[in-house]
This record gives structure tokens, C-alpha cells and sequence, in this order.
């Protein structure tokens, strides 16, 4: 077993269960692609834009199921399963590094694995055989906040577990349903869009964190592109994890002319992964 670079994965919508596009299709490929450059993870740490609580908190039941936390989606969502065991042992371990770092980590008996969860990994790891820890994280934390905590995080990618930070690259669902509840899925990307998330790719390849840590007041259409910041800072944690070095942007697309649907991997192993 290698070290496992942790991942940034946009998830989108609920609908990306349904209609992968390219984000799903290059998931598809990717959980072998992972397994194949270093081995098959024991465990999945998931920090999601949808698991949001006061401080962390880990949910460490021994069996999760899918959670349907959404509504007016198409109804064949919740019909989806994706019952991956839990991994207690492992909450143990997460809640032990944190505090080492002088951070906090409540456990709970409770399971469930929000949709920021199960269909990014229903594309990964479509067998569900893999445990997966959902890590609930303070959405009023700054990037700068939770990027130590992925740093205090770090070790478990070289003791077999993929963390993996779940939300959207861009993120503004009001803009892209603003004509309705079937918006131009391949209408094409909007300046505003291309300009934020090629601004966040150039200075994750530079390692300009200062930058990144402050995107709110830098990158271009920050607020537009995220009018609330959870679906793009599960990003930092992965990053935090990964450690001070470049980010690598493994894929890029998206959805609606709005929706990014860019993933990053973090670490000494991230360019393995790039398309």
C-alpha cells in the first residue's frame, strides 16, 4: 500500500446518480485507477458539503445506508442504495489525531451517508464494500481553518485510507434552475464559471495557498460562483491533507453552462492520477 492522495470530487447535483456525464464517467474510471497505482483503500474518510454540524463530529456506526436529503429531484433517486459498512475502529483513530493537534472530534453511534457521499462513491466503488467514515465538519471554519484540519488528518493516507472532500468546484443551483427544473444540461460554460474555476486551477498548479485561502476576495465571481462557500471547502480539507505542495486538477468539466464539476487529488502521488 502507497500513499493514497487524498480527492476533491463535485459531485454537482443529485442527478449526477442518474446522468454521470463526463464527472461520472471519469469517476468510473478512476476508483480502479486508484487501485491499480496504489492498491485498494481500506477505509473512506468522506468530508461532505452536506454533513455540517457545530464542531466535527464522526459517524461511526458500523453500517451506513444512502440519505435522501434533497427534494423536487427526479423520484428514482430514492430508490438508489448504497449500503457501505461504517468503520468505528477508524473513527477512534481520526478522533485520537485530532486531538493531538489540539482539535476537538465528537463521535457519534449515528450512520447515513448523505448524497455528497454515496454518488461520488457509487461511481468509485459501486460494490459498497469499502467502510466509509463520514467526518461532519463547522462550515464557519475558513479555508485557512480547515486546512489544518486536513493537516492534522494527513497520516491516515499512508495507513490505506482515501479521503475524499465532496462538493462543487462552482455552486450556485439558483442560477443554473433559475429557468426551470430541467435547466440545458450541455448548455455552454458561462464566462463567469470558466473564469473562477481556471482561476482556482492556476494557483492550486503554483501552490499559492495565501491566495487560495482568501479566494472569497480574489478569485473572480467568488460570490457569484459560490453565493454559500460549503460546496467548495471540503476542498481545503482534502488539500490540508495532502500537505503544502501543488494541487493537482485531475479532471475538468461541466454541467448546466454553470456547474463545475472539477476534481483535484493532493500529495506526493496526486500527478499519477491526472488524466
Amino acid at each position: 500500500m502507497k500513499t493514497l492522495p487524498p480527492l476533491f470530487l463535485s459531485h454537482g447535483s443529485p442527478m449526477i446518480a442518474l446522468e454521470p456525464r463526463a464527472a461520472g464517467h471519469f469517476m468510473q474510471a478512476l476508483g480502479p485507477a486508484i487501485d491499480a497505482a496504489f492498491g485498494r483503500p481500506q477505509a473512506i474518510l468522506a468530508v461532505s458539503a452536506h454533513s455540517l454540524t457545530r464542531e466535527p463530529v464522526l459517524l461511526a456506526a458500523p453500517q451506513h445506508e444512502a440519505i435522501y436529503d434533497f427534494g423536487g429531484f427526479d423520484p428514482r433517486l430514492n430508490q438508489m442504495r448504497y449500503d457501505a459498512p461504517g468503520a468505528p475502529a477508524l473513527a477512534a483513530r481520526v478522533a485520537a489525531l485530532l486531538q493531538t493537534t489540539g482539535l476537538a472530534a465528537h463521535q457519534s453511534p449515528d450512520g447515513g451517508l448523505d448524497h455528497g457521499i454515496w454518488t461520488p462513491l457509487r461511481y468509485l466503488y459501486p460494490g459498497a464494500d469499502i467502510p466509509v467514515l463520514p467526518l461532519a465538519w463547522p462550515p464557519q471554519w475558513t479555508p485557512a481553518q480547515l486546512f489544518g484540519l486536513g493537516q492534522a488528518l494527513a497520516p491516515l493516507a499512508d495507513e490505506g485510507v482515501l479521503i475524499v472532500g465532496s462538493g462543487s468546484i462552482t455552486h450556485n443551483l439558483r442560477r443554473v434552475f433559475a429557468g426551470g427544473m430541467r435547466p440545458d444540461a450541455e448548455a455552454p460554460a458561462t464566462p463567469e464559471s470558466t473564469a473562477f474555476r481556471d482561476w482556482f486551477a492556476a494557483r492550486s498548479a503554483a501552490g499559492d495557498w495565501e491566495a487560495l485561502f482568501d479566494y472569497r476576495q480574489l478569485a473572480p465571481h467568488a460570490a457569484l460562483m459560490h453565493p454559500t462557500d460549503e460546496h467548495l471547502l471540503p476542498w481545503f480539507v482534502a488539500a490540508g491533507a495532502g500537505g503544502r505542495q501543488p494541487a493537482t486538477r485531475i479532471h475538468a468539466s461541466l454541467t448546466y453552462g454553470d456547474l463545475g464539476m472539477d476534481a483535484y487529488a493532493f500529495g506526493p502521488g496526486a500527478t499519477r492520477l491526472a488524466a
